[in-house]
């Protein structure tokens, strides 16, 4: 079945002359006949396919006994958060969306009570069970599925409050760019219950034509109008998203975008702050700046496959506070140890209200000690070739080598990270160095010339 290419190590991602309605409804009734769960919540990003994507999915969902409340237009931390806020008692939650990939692409991410993702074994057996079901008959999708509303917004914002409160984070001036995804509206309730920030939003109306391209601030060319803007509105620092709005990306006043690597350590302080000697969870592509402050905390740095999947489960084994992956997602024990795009800015404001500093003097110098190349893609015909040749090249003279996740090879003063993404097909370089950028520089021109050459 050319159609279950759309299932991927632990989410489903695929163009939509694969996923379509008809799949959605046998991916719901499969989910309802593996987990057997009495409610369920979905919900979607602003992409055009997403509301015949949901249908389909509630249909499917409903034909299996389940019952479906719908969510409505929203962040994938939203349907996180139904599935462990105890003032609400559902089996599991399905988000239907594609985040930052291409216009002609959908998906959907999917969590169970207390919103515990999918194993991979689970998954499994979700996509056996797919591939036996027949295809639904016309008439099971032509109907409206009886599915109930419910509008999370107060009480999501009111979780948020619980973890930085409206009067810790200070009166600041914040360029909000949602890119036309999902945070708009959710970002105007938080204006009202943060009421010292002065929020100017722009992209902030949800619209899946995406006019300014499908948002991802992770690429160097989709942040120009940010940073822009930022300057502009003489903000104090700047906030983007993507489209489900479970990344978030900031920008100092000058408009610079800040890496989330440089993050990590004062969103590790603040989780730490009671629970000293507390476990951090990093993931392998940058290791060094995040390994340095949790220590420097009195924090303990754990290493996790990357992935929201690997990074929950180890943060629920371990008991960690929080997790930090450099493509933005950052994990919080207050936040069911989901991923959340909106609480890290909140916390940064409060950390940069504590210590009187800007967000340029905040992160200055872990970006002196510990330069990157930041995440470069390439597409390749053939990624385990490629991984196989820059091994040969460059294992034997490194000091130790992991295979957590791609490649990772350590030397004295620099170290890489090679690996295959999850969802797309692109293997993704990152490269750092102790306070040597010209290195960085040299070694990431070096091995960008052996990946194109293979």
């Amino acid at each position: 079945m050319s159609a279950l290419k759309c299932f991927k190590t632990y989410d489903i991602r695929g163009k939509l002359d694969e996923l379509t309605p008809a799949l959605a409804y046998k991916i719901g009734l499969a989910y309802s006949k593996l987990f057997k769960p009495e409610s369920v919540t979905v919900g979607c990003d602003p992409r055009l396919s997403s509301p015949a994507l949901v249908e389909g999915l509630a249909l499917g969902l409903i034909a299996g006994g389940t019952r479906v409340t719908d969510l409505g237009l929203c962040g994938t931390e939203v349907i996180y958060f139904s599935c462990f806020c105890p003032d609400l008692n559902f089996d599991g939650g399905i988000m239907v969306t594609a985040s930052h990939n291409p216009m002609d692409y959908n998906g959907m991410k999917m969590v169970g009570k207390n919103a515990i993702p999918c194993s991979e074994s689970d998954f499994l057996k979700l996509r056996t069970i797919v591939e036996e079901l027949p295809d639904p008959e016309a008439g099971d999708l032509a109907q409206k599925p009886a599915s109930e509303s419910l509008d999370l917004g107060p009480l999501y914002v009111e979780h948020l409050k619980s973890v930085v409160s409206p009067a810790e984070v200070g009166d600041w001036k914040i360029l909000c760019d949602s890119g036309n995804g999902a945070a708009g509206p959710w970002l105007r309730q938080i204006q009202q219950a943060y009421p010292s920030l002065r929020i100017e939003l722009v992209n902030g109306k949800p619209d899946g034509t995406f006019p300014r391209g499908v948002p991802n601030p992770l690429l160097p060319e989709n942040r120009e109008f940010t940073a822009s803007e930022v300057v502009r509105t003489g903000s104090d620092l700047g906030v983007a998203w993507d489209g489900d709005f479970d990344r978030c990306f900031l920008y100092d006043h000058e408009g610079t975008f800040v890496d989330s690597y440089y993050l990590i350590g004062p969103l590790a302080e603040f989780c730490l702050k009671g629970n000293p000697g507390a476990p951090v969870l990093y993931d392998p592509r940058l290791t060094w700046c995040t390994i340095q402050s949790v220590l420097a905390l009195k924090g303990e740095p754990l290493l996790s496959r990357t992935g929201h999947v690997f990074l929950k489960q180890t943060m629920k084994e371990t008991g960690a506070v929080y997790g930090g992956e450099m493509s933005g997602h950052h994990y919080f024990k207050d936040f069911g140890n989901c991923d959340s795009g909106m609480l890290p800015w909140l916390i940064i404001l409060k950390v940069l209200k504590d210590k009187g500093l800007t967000l340029r003097e905040l992160v200055e110098e872990s970006k002196k000690q510990f330069p990157i190349s930041g995440e470069i893609n390439r597409k390749v015909s053939d990624a385990d070739s490629v991984l196989s040749a820059v091994l040969e090249e460059y294992e034997s003279a490194a000091q130790s080598s992991s295979d957590i996740d791609g490649v990772s090879l350590e030397f004295s003063d620099w170290r890489f990270n090679l690996r295959k993404s999850n969802t797309e097909p692109l293997i993704r370089l990152n490269v750092e160095s102790r306070a040597d950028k010209p290195l960085v520089e040299a070694k990431t021109k070096e091995l960008l010339a052996l990946i194109e050459s293979v």
